[in-house]
């Protein structure tokens, strides 16, 4: 009897499988752990469709499932638990010490999806080893714990783990998906190679240019067998694909269903695209967003922001009609003198002021009318009653542009700084104004009608004019910065008054003339043409708010008479061009920002100092770069934080990144996600214009001190709490004095 019921329970025992078992040790990927700790780095590569691909694909896809065993319990029945994110996050640090991962929204969102896709394998390997016989069927007895795992699962977790695996719910769903999977209509034939390295290996053996490919012949490759046959069924399938691609729009297979699911005859899952395998989404595939239908509180806030909009527009058009009644001279509403309405613009490009009408009629900004015929805007004609305008100063940060630019998607004038806009005729001014010059010449010289008299005599003319120019301006508080001018006497802007001078008895005295300023390839990484207009002239001469062509002709100032000829000098020191980079191209072209910034970088084999004025809309400041180190060096004259400039600084860490990635860097750990931002307690300015002139200043003594480090506390040299009107009004003469040699004004 006893020894019926022994063999009774023999029979329902498990069959031994120690000798068939194959002896592998659990994976935990020493190696990575080593190198991690000599601070080596691994460089993976990603596909145009953002998928993993390159030689180190396959370690981090393993190193990922090591760290989901480690961190994930495998009671977690939904990856999309909010109880998980410590752990998520911990994974992701781990995979950012080892690998040179961007640190973004996009490639975490992958990383831990994949992440998400190995704890469920995990979770499934579990069940078939332990709680299934061969068969597949689940075991009616209690499966033991899996002693070789236990580094991972503790005794509690596998217990409740075995009981979520009997509850008769799952083993429904389970032997559904068993079913649905057993017989596969067209089974995929490339085992653990994945579709994107799949394709990676397709271009690598044809050798192709492209770098993705439609998802149907990639869904055609990943079902061919070792022997290169192709099934019947598989090749319709491709055919039909071929032919839809022919008759179907690629906006209508965006915003329907691709050909490949069309041919199949299979719904298109979201955040999915079928042949083209985990990552890629209609997103990343097709360049934008595919369409959903908006919610009934979408339509109802878009209803009320187009009534809003029409009633702005009925305002609008009537106040239109009283400006039309109105006279040619327009009076402004604030304290500004009366404005005349010009209609007429002189052909070619002309200095202007740009004025809006709602809510109140005021002065914007500054700028460039570019009146040519023929124009277009964005490759787009300009529409009716409106011409292009370049933007050079905001005066209202807060400004609206008159028609939103729907490229960049930019509204407010600001951000606009650096590109051209479409604007009202009625409401731009051409700027002719020019400064009152004595009548006498014993007050100083006149304009076209006597030559230019030599540089000595009008240096000695120079303190003389400057005391006429000083007292005039004093009765117009607001053409007075707040920093205070030196004593009478004790500076002449010699330079200034020179050219001046020199503007007012040459055609620069006309509005639209401008001068072209060759900037030679070794300054900003290629050559261009800098434009000096009249206006920006005017600028210097009335200390105000100073454009990018006077800053770049600074920037020419400081490579010719510093850096030309000084290999020490010109090998340590680099500019980066405003025009390239600035917030308007920013926030509409991040990518053309990023490569020419990594450009920049990789044109330098030693530690260089990268030397950005950038301009944030209305302000200029200084980023000092030192990419081999990953040192940003921030000097803003009205004591900021970078944080206010997220953009700015989100570009500089991505392309920093991608220039380590490019050299092929080994990154200590500790450095492998963080950038080092230092803000240098630089002297301040003491109002709302002197900015411009301070980066100017700031460049000058960082090559005047010939150091690649820049301490926190400035330069003891020219360390002070502010810069007094005299340092700038140095500034200004060297401009001047660059001008005058370079015969850049001449009669």
């Amino acid at each position: 009897m006893a020894s019926d019921q022994e063999n009774s329970q023999d029979a329902n025992a498990p069959d031994d499988t120690s000798e068939k078992e194959i002896t592998r040790g659990i994976t935990i990927m020493k190696s990575i752990i080593r190198d991690r700790d000599k601070a080596v780095t691994y460089n993976v590569n990603w596909n145009a469709d953002n998928q993993l691909i390159g030689s180190n694909a396959a370690k981090l896809a393993s190193y990922i499932g090591t760290l989901v065993r480690m961190h994930i319990p495998i009671t977690a029945t939904r990856w999309s638990n909010k109880e998980l994110g410590s752990a998520k996050d911990k994974i992701w640090t781990e995979i950012l010490r080892s690998f040179n991962i961007e640190d973004t929204t996009i490639r975490k969102k992958y990383i831990l999806q994949l992440a998400g896709k190995r704890h469920r394998g995990w979770r499934t390997f579990l069940t078939n080893k332990y709680l299934k016989d061969k068969e597949k069927k689940f075991v009616e007895y209690d499966p033991e714990y899996p002693v070789k795992y236990a580094i991972f699962i503790t005794e509690e977790e596998w217990v409740a783990f075995v009981a979520q695996r009997r509850d008769e719910n799952f083993k429904k769903v389970s032997a559904t998906n068993r079913e649905r999977a057993s017989n596969p209509t067209y089974a995929y034939k490339k085992g653990r190679l994945g579709y994107a390295r799949l394709e990676e290996k397709i271009l690598d053996e044809t050798k192709s240019d492209a770098t993705s490919l439609p998802p149907h012949v990639l869904w055609k490759e990943a079902r061919v067998g070792k022997d290169g046959t192709v099934r019947d069924d598989v090749q319709h399938i491709y055919d039909e694909c071929e032919t839809l691609s022919q008759s179907i729009s690629t906006t209508e297979d965006q915003e329907n269903r691709s050909v490949l699911s069309r041919a199949l005859n299979v719904p298109e899952y979201p955040g999915r695209v079928t042949g083209k395998g985990h990552g890629c989404t209609p997103t990343s595939l097709y360049k934008n967003p595919r369409r959903r239908n908006p919610s009934n509180q979408e339509v109802m806030e878009t209803l009320q922001a187009l009534q809003a909009q029409v009633l702005q527009l009925q305002k609008d058009n009537e106040r239109y009609r009283c400006m039309e009644k109105c006279s040619s001279q327009l009076k402004e509403t604030s304290e500004k003198a009366s404005i005349n309405c010009q209609n007429k613009f002189p052909e070619g490009i002309s200095s202007c002021q740009l004025y809006l009408s709602s809510p109140t009629y005021r002065l914007v900004g500054k700028g460039k009318v570019h009146n040519t015929s023929g124009d277009l805007l964005h490759h787009r004609p300009l529409p009716d009653g409106h011409l292009k305008v370049s933007v050079d100063v905001v005066l209202d940060k807060d400004a609206l542009l008159p028609i939103p630019d729907i490229v960049s998607e930019t509204t407010l004038l600001r951000d606009a700084i650096g590109s051209f806009v479409a604007w009202p005729l009625d409401l731009i001014f051409i700027d002719d104004e020019t400064p009152t010059k004595p009548a006498s010449k014993d007050k100083g010289i006149l304009r076209h009608n006597e030559s230019v008299a030599s540089q000595k005599e009008v240096f000695a003319q120079g303190s003389q004019q400057l005391s006429q120019k000083i007292g005039s301006r004093q009765k117009n508080k607001r053409d007075l910065p707040v920093t205070s001018l030196p004593k009478k006497g004790a500076f002449v802007p010699r330079y200034q008054i020179s050219l001046e001078t020199l503007v007012d008895s040459s055609d620069m005295a006309t509005a639209g003339a401008i001068r072209l300023l060759d900037m030679e390839e070794d300054i900003f990484g290629y050559s261009c043409t800098e434009t000096i207009g009249k206006e920006d002239l005017e600028h210097i001469f009335r200390h105000q708010e100073l454009g990018v062509g006077v800053i770049h002709t600074y920037i020419r100032f400081l490579y010719d008479n510093f850096m030309r000829g000084n290999d020490q000098l010109s090998n340590r020191f680099r500019f980066v061009s405003s025009s390239l980079v600035n917030k308007a191209l920013i926030c509409r072209e991040p990518d053309s920002c990023r490569e020419y910034l990594v450009k920049r970088f990789m044109a330098s084999s030693t530690n260089n100092l990268y030397l950005w004025p950038y301009n944030s809309g209305c302000h200029w400041l200084l980023l000092a770069i030192d990419p081999l180190k990953e040192v940003v060096y921030f000097l803003n004259s009205i004591d900021g934080e970078w944080t206010n400039y997220p953009d700015m600084k989100q570009l500089v860490d991505t392309s920093i990144k991608v220039f380590r990635s490019q050299r092929q860097a080994r990154v200590p750990r500790t450095k492998s996600s963080n950038i080092t931002w230092i803000k240098v307690q630089c002297p301040l300015q003491r109002n709302g214009i002197d900015c411009g002139y301070f980066v100017m200043r700031f460049m000058r003594e960082i090559i005047n001190m010939n150091q690649i480090e820049i301490p926190i506390t400035y330069f003891d040299e020219y360390k002070c709490a502010h810069y007094t009107r005299l340092q700038l009004e140095q500034i200004k003469e060297e401009l001047c004095q660059y001008f005058i040699e370079k015969r850049l004004i001449s009669i």
